[in-house]
């Protein structure tokens, strides 16, 4: 279990008889949970109390998970994990580009769930912790400004909206220029879990990243792929 005072988890899912069995498991780690039975109640939730997790079902009545994700990362950071029946790698694709952190289907081994929501709540700790005042919080390269502390990016004096893990991608590889990551390397560093062959996570997010970079417009890519090995930044 994170050591956290006061850790407070939002379990949103209309299948009452799943968001009950989550919270079970959840409450006996320590934490304090709070349940919404749909879109709407669980964006109100996080707009008026304090969360440090969110637990999204995607078909829920009225706004579906994916809006509230949208909703969501539009002004908080906290670690998003879908958990839900729709299983293809669509749907998947589509809830980690919004900003999800992670995502299980349904049916799921419930102590799985709780070892991801450990590791993600560890993880948001380590990157809320103080800036060491001797450190900048700002790295400058190829007409980057990558703000740490406030986690924002501008490129140019054009900021560019980011979600979490694109924003710790890029900042993984502006922080090592020319330095070749590995997909397995990126994946742990950046999501703090084991890597398994054939998901194409960090694939599809690099791919998001380089769109909102507007690298189809530049001669010289930001990010540059190197075939068979990984990715570097070309700073």
């Amino acid at each position: 279990m994170v050591c956290l005072e006061r850790v407070t988890i939002l379990v949103a899912d209309d299948e009452m008889e799943i968001a009950e069995l989550i919270a079970i498991h959840l409450e006996k780690e320590g934490y304090h949970i709070i349940k919404a039975s749909d879109g709407l109640e669980a964006i109100r939730a996080v707009q008026s109390q304090h969360i440090d997790l969110v637990i999204l079902d995607i078909m829920m009545p009225g706004i579906d998970g994916y809006e509230v994700t949208r909703q969501i990362r539009a002004k908080y950071h906290m670690p998003i994990i879908f958990v839900s029946a729709k299983s293809s790698d669509f749907d998947k694709i589509t809830g980690l580009v919004l900003g999800a952190d992670d995502y299980m289907t349904k049916p799921f081994n419930p102590m799985e769930l709780v070892a991801r929501v450990n590791a993600q709540l560890r993880r948001a700790m380590m990157l809320n912790q103080p800036t060491n005042a001797a450190t900048s919080s700002k790295l400058e390269v190829a007409g980057l400004m990558i703000d740490i502390d406030k986690r924002s990016v501008v490129l140019f004096g054009e900021e560019v909206e980011l979600t979490p893990k694109e924003f710790d991608i890029l900042y993984l590889l502006a922080k090592h220029p020319k330095k070749v990551f590995s997909v397995e390397h990126i994946f742990q560093q950046v999501w703090g879990e084991v890597y398994y062959e054939g998901t194409n996570t960090v694939m599809v997010h690099i791919r998001t990243l380089r769109k909102k970079l507007g690298e189809h417009n530049r001669k010289n890519k930001l990010i540059k792929t190197v075939w068979g090995v990984g990715y570097a930044f070309n700073g």
